[in-house]
């Protein structure tokens, strides 16, 4: 447990950090968004592209890593779906309870699989960003298209926006470089590697800023559905599908971690476009991080 703790315990301050800086406004809440944007838009995916350009992709079980987190995303996608009526829930409030369910923190997971594993660990976790990010995409904009929260000029904006995430394009950019054979030649390999270390440090403070504590006075049947699909049965679903696959214990590790990491920030930036509920989604944001800091170390002690 100590050193599970050890590896995940200066992740959760930084993001505790950011949460204190956000709290106090400084340097500005203008500052944080923009910061945000080149995270965003460019030192993650110069993580994503050095990684996956240069990895030896053959040490991980692609396809058994997809079969499990892949399946365990469909799966609860569809059960939530399927109970949307014992919800009772407006179409708005069941977008941000679906995407609390089924996306993930990119940032906390890619750098706690780095903290336990090192270097294949962040191999492994580039691996299934790339397996994952695409398809959380599609299906959570498929749910506001299915909810009715949106008309068919967001639709199109939506498919637009799809093509263009940055973190898609990095992802098929990194596999393109590796399988081509190029690599990242000459000082290109340096520059994109230094840029991709300052992502996960700023990114874990980004989390922490953009937590909103008042958030969490909202509590319903919707949050306890998501809070218990996203940090209990997927992770219980997806150990066991890494057990009955025959899972190395480095691709086990990241499989789990990503199973029960609290969902994306950028969830709240979805709602509030697509026509969800970001009030809502902001108080799944918060609660989910937090319990994470308490769940996350427990069901990775209980594989060590």
């Amino acid at each position: 447990m100590e050193s599970i703790t050890g590896a995940l315990g200066p992740l959760f301050l930084l993001i505790l950090l950011g949460a204190g800086l956000g709290y106090a406004r400084w340097p500005t809440m203008d500052f944080w968004a923009q910061m945000e944007r080149l995270i965003y838009f460019v030192l993650f995916p110069a993580m994503l592209v050095g990684t996956l350009a240069t990895a030896d992709v053959s040490q991980v079980p692609v396809g058994r890593l997809a079969l499990a987190l892949l399946g365990a995303m469909a799966l609860f996608g569809m059960l939530l779906w399927h109970g949307r009526s014992w919800l009772r829930l407006g179409p708005a409030a069941f977008t941000s309870v679906f995407q609390g369910a089924v996306r993930f923190n990119t940032y906390v997971g890619v750098a706690g699989a780095a903290a336990l594993h090192g270097s294949l660990g962040a191999t492994t976790a580039a691996v299934a960003v790339a397996l994952m990010v695409p398809v959380v995409n599609v299906m959570c904009v498929a749910s506001f298209v299915a909810a009715g929260t949106l008309g068919s000029a967001s639709l199109g904006k939506s498919a637009l926006a799809l093509a263009k995430n940055p973190l898609i394009l990095a992802c098929l950019a990194g596999i393109g470089l590796n399988l081509s054979g190029v690599g990242l030649p000459g000082w290109s390999e340096a520059t994109v590697s230094l840029l991709g270390r300052a992502a996960l440090p700023l990114g874990l403070v980004a989390v922490g800023v953009a937590l909103r504590p008042m958030a969490l006075l909202r509590l319903d049947r919707g949050v306890m559905a998501t809070n218990t699909i996203k940090l209990l049965l997927m992770p219980a679903f997806v150990l066991s599908l890494a057990w009955l696959l025959g899972l190395d214990p480095v691709s086990r590790d990241v499989a789990l971690l990503f199973a029960a990491l609290p969902t994306a920030t950028s969830a709240y930036i979805l709602a509030r476009q697509l026509g969800g509920d970001a009030e809502l989604m902001a108080g799944i944001i918060t609660g989910q991080t937090l319990l994470a800091m308490l769940t996350l170390p427990l069901w990775l002690q209980l594989i060590s």
